[in-house]
């Protein structure tokens, strides 16, 4: 058997594509080209890798058991051209998901201390709700996610690497903005502006909150912080968000917060494929992230 790397960053594209255009386009390959690299690679190991369905391929049981080796494989290659320079910053480009909150308001900081202490500045960032996130690791299209709740997928590891707190919005003129304390019993029937299925601070408020507010009921649902702010702000009802997502709005006066006598702290998670090869780069970056805590 004669595997070479260009069969399996073409197969590793694929997976990521679904097509053999979309995949020949990001490899810099003609389709003809990535054709016969994935035929030559499904010959030598006597099984197809993927379902024919129409013009996509998608990955069947024995390309997800080749999946996390091929990703070992490219990732370690990698490597090579560093191995033997004396201290060498760790090479490769990072790819990284993270939730809203985090890639607005944490990520950025983040980043710019990594890249001071580690001179690496080549990253990738994706960033949406958690749930798209985690699909991107099951599928090795990310390195590793800093998300708003934990994974709870069989495939993927979670551990806590840093805390938020959360707040309650309402517009300026809300009849409950006038006390300074609030329970549950004061939200009841009370209307809420929500982000979209998937997102970390619907799943707060969902988990956390909803539970103890009688005839609460969802006003809108948006997949944006800033439009739930805004709409919170025009009075379609109370909003649940983080704290670092709400701060401009509260400091400019387009909402007030509600202080609610129940504890509103969630955790950050850092998230990881749980067969994803930990290449020096990505030892480095989890180790930091651990260390701002």
């Amino acid at each position: 058997m004669n595997i070479s790397l260009k069969q399996l960053k073409v197969f590793v594209g694929i997976t990521q594509h679904n097509t053999l255009t979309a995949a020949s386009e990001s490899l810099f390959l003609s389709k003809a080209a990535v054709s016969m690299a994935l035929s030559e690679l499904e010959k030598q190991l006597g099984h197809p890798l993927f379902d024919r369905v129409n013009n996509r391929l998608l990955l069947n049981q024995e390309g997800q058991k080749l999946l996390p080796l091929a990703d070992e494989l490219l990732n370690r290659a990698n490597t090579i051209d560093t191995l033997f320079l004396d201290n060498a910053p760790a090479s490769g480009t990072l790819k990284i998901g993270a939730s809203d909150t985090i890639g607005n308001h944490v990520l950025p900081a983040l980043l710019s201390k990594f890249r001071a202490q580690r001179q690496h500045y080549s990253q990738q960032i994706l960033i949406s709700n958690s749930t798209l996130i985690c699909q991107k690791l099951i599928d090795y299209e990310l390195d590793i996610a800093l998300i708003e709740g934990q994974a709870h997928q069989s495939d993927l590891v979670s551990n806590v690497f840093s805390h938020d707190a959360m707040c309650i919005i309402a517009p300026i003129n809300h009849p409950l903005a006038a006390k300074k304390q609030l329970s549950f019993n004061d939200l009841n029937s009370s209307q809420w502006v929500l982000r979209e299925t998937g997102s970390g601070s619907r799943s707060f408020f969902l988990h956390s909150l909803a539970p103890h507010i009688k005839n609460w009921a969802q006003s809108v649902e948006l997949n944006t912080t800033e439009a739930l702010i805004n709409c919170v702000a025009n009075g379609l009802g109370l909003g649940c968000l983080s704290s670092l997502a709400a701060q401009y709005a509260l400091k400019d006066g387009r909402v007030t917060q509600l202080n609610l006598n129940h504890p509103m702290q969630r955790q950050f998670w850092l998230v990881m494929h749980k067969d994803k090869y930990k290449n020096p780069l990505l030892t480095q970056f989890i180790d930091f992230c651990h260390k701002q805590t």
